[in-house]
């Protein structure tokens, strides 16, 4: 439950601190005092969003900090969960910036706004007059029978395996357009592999091949080059190894005069070697060397075969092309594995349509055993609202569709009145009607949820009277097992709280300012007269805003 609200900067209030109690609570006031300003902040703390516009002064920063009581409610495994201290007197707070950020803690440990709304969840319900419109929604209608029903840790199973059923079937979509789409490109993909397979092409044979080419084209030329260098070489008078022998002997005679001329000698030693060695590899390239036109034809088909496949796929080397060999190669096999993986991915779908249909079927036979359970306390609680004759047609249908909380429809159908002909709450139901609908559902939901605080914003619109005395009374008996807080304008309701509190604008200087309080004994009665007779009080008001007390 909530204990204390403390608000300062916000709109018109500058700086607010009260305290509430266990039990029933009433706040009233006229209309623009400020009550909706006390509901936003409150919002704000729960984790709605907020704008520079909810700073009273634009200069400072806006703080809002509730306390609630959290011992009875077992939320450990929330604090540990999203790794926060616990505390039975948990502090949430909320700051917003004149920069127009803002920040939120819980226990003073920063969080942010999606778990802030996830705690709000397990803390307070404020009903608004949008909600009780929102009762005519088949989701909420859902959400009431599935409270009673017991289906809550279900309906979140279901939700888990169904957001994975969507996500693998939405993986096998995707799959099976890829595959239809590598089917079309199959057929051209294993003629282009079949073609650079059938070339054999190996790294590096593109060099070797067209030095081979080059020697065999010009034979001619490379003999007679050959041939006329040997024969400088080797000429018995006038060639170079016969001029070096020459040197070498006559440098022999002197070598022994000085180191210089030994070091001549050794050199010419070195080039006669290397020319000898020159002119035997010279000898045997044209003992090698030969012409071979089937060879070179053969040499220029692999070329040509070679140049062609590199202009096909717009590369320039045998290395490129092997890169798109085995590029093709594994799209061929990953053709094979799509298909292995779209089995398995079939199967596990089905798996899991099973397993949802299982527990859609647990869901609807709980919500069909709580149907009656429903309707039977609607009745009763409405019979004693003024609607005796009221009746209810719920019907769930399943269905072959996975919905999101089940494969069921809904008819959730209304009858205010005997010979009345059943319709939707939403065209059948008066405003007064609904009101009292929804306090009868959030009566029943109190015995289901664990929920510690209730706020009722104006559930009263449409009825008066001895209905509005009885619609008090649902609320007191709520508040035995929550606290309740009811945001009213009727003084029949306003008098079975057990605190009152106020709200009211005050002038100071020239700053109107919204302000929250809670009222004794004698000001309730005085509030509550006010609220039955206008601003001027009489004694017959007052007597029947103390007969509403008693």
């Amino acid at each position: 439950m909530i204990t204390t609200l403390s608000i300062k900067n916000y709109a018109l209030i500058e700086k607010l601190s009260i305290d509430f109690l266990q039990g029933f609570s009433i706040i009233t006031g006229e209309t623009g005092a400020g009550k909706s300003i006390i509901l936003g902040a409150l919002g704000l703390v729960l984790g709605k969003r907020a704008d520079l516009t909810s700073l009273k002064n634009k200069e400072e920063k806006c703080i809002i900090e509730a306390h609630f009581e959290i011992s009875k409610y077992n939320l450990k495994p929330f604090f540990e969960a999203n790794d926060l201290d616990y505390e039975d007197d948990t502090i949430i707070r909320r700051e917003i910036l004149p920069s127009g950020k803002s920040r939120a803690f819980i226990n003073d440990s920063p969080v942010n706004l999606q778990e802030l709304q996830e705690l709000s969840l397990y803390l307070i319900d404020i009903h608004s007059q949008q909600q009780t419109q929102e009762l005519s929604d088949e989701n909420v209608q859902f959400k009431i029978i599935d409270a009673i029903a017991n289906n809550g840790e279900t309906v979140v199973v279901y939700q888990n395996v169904l957001k994975q059923y969507k996500s693998e079937k939405s993986k096998l979509n995707s799959l099976l357009k890829k595959q239809a789409e590598s089917y079309k490109e199959q057929e051209y993909n294993q003629f282009l592999l079949n073609e650079l397979l059938e070339a054999k092409l190996q790294a590096g044979e593109q060099e070797s091949l067209e030095s081979d080419f080059e020697k065999l084209n010009n034979v001619e030329i490379i003999k007679e080059s050959l041939d006329k260098s040997l024969a400088i070489i080797s000429a018995e008078s006038i060639g170079v190894l016969s001029s070096l022998n020459e040197i070498k002997a006559a440098l022999q005679k002197i070598a022994s005069f000085s180191p210089e001329y030994q070091s001549l000698l050794e050199r010419v030693v070195s080039v006669l070697i290397e020319i000898d060695d020159i002119s035997n590899e010279l000898n045997d390239s044209t003992e090698s060397l030969y012409s071979d036109p089937a060879q070179l034809e053969l040499i220029n088909q692999k070329l040509q075969l070679i140049y062609n496949l590199q202009k096909k796929h717009q590369v320039s080397t045998v290395e490129e092309l092997l890169e798109i060999q085995n590029h093709l190669d594994n799209s061929v096999l990953e053709l094979g594995n799509l298909g292995d993986e779209i089995e398995k991915l079939t199967v596990s779908i089905q798996n899991k349509a099973t397993e949802l249909d299982v527990l859609a079927n647990t869901i609807l036979n709980n919500r069909q055993n709580a149907i009656p359970v429903l309707s039977d306390k609607l009745i009763s609680i409405l019979a004693t609202l003024g609607m005796p004759n009221v009746r209810f047609d719920i019907k769930v249908t399943p269905t072959t569709t996975y919905f999101e909380n089940g494969k069921d429809d809904l008819q959730f159908l209304f009858a205010a009145n005997k010979g009345t002909d059943f319709g939707l709450l939403k065209k059948v139901a008066s405003g007064g009607e609904m009101s009292r609908i929804m306090l009868a559902v959030k009566a029943i939901l109190a015995q289901y949820s664990k929920l510690p605080t209730l706020i009722f914003d104006e559930i009263d619109t449409g009825v008066s009277g001895e209905i509005a005395i009885r619609m008090g009374e649902i609320m007191k008996e709520m508040s035995q097992s929550m606290q309740i807080f009811a945001i009213t304008h009727l003084p029949q309701i306003a008098a079975k709280g057990n605190a009152h509190f106020k709200v009211f604008k005050s002038t100071v200087g020239e700053d109107t300012q919204s302000e929250l309080v809670l009222l004794n004994s004698e000001e309730r009665i005085v509030e509550i007269a006010q609220m039955l007779s206008g601003a001027v009080v009489s004694d017959s008001a007052l007597n029947h805003a103390k007969a509403l007390l008693n």
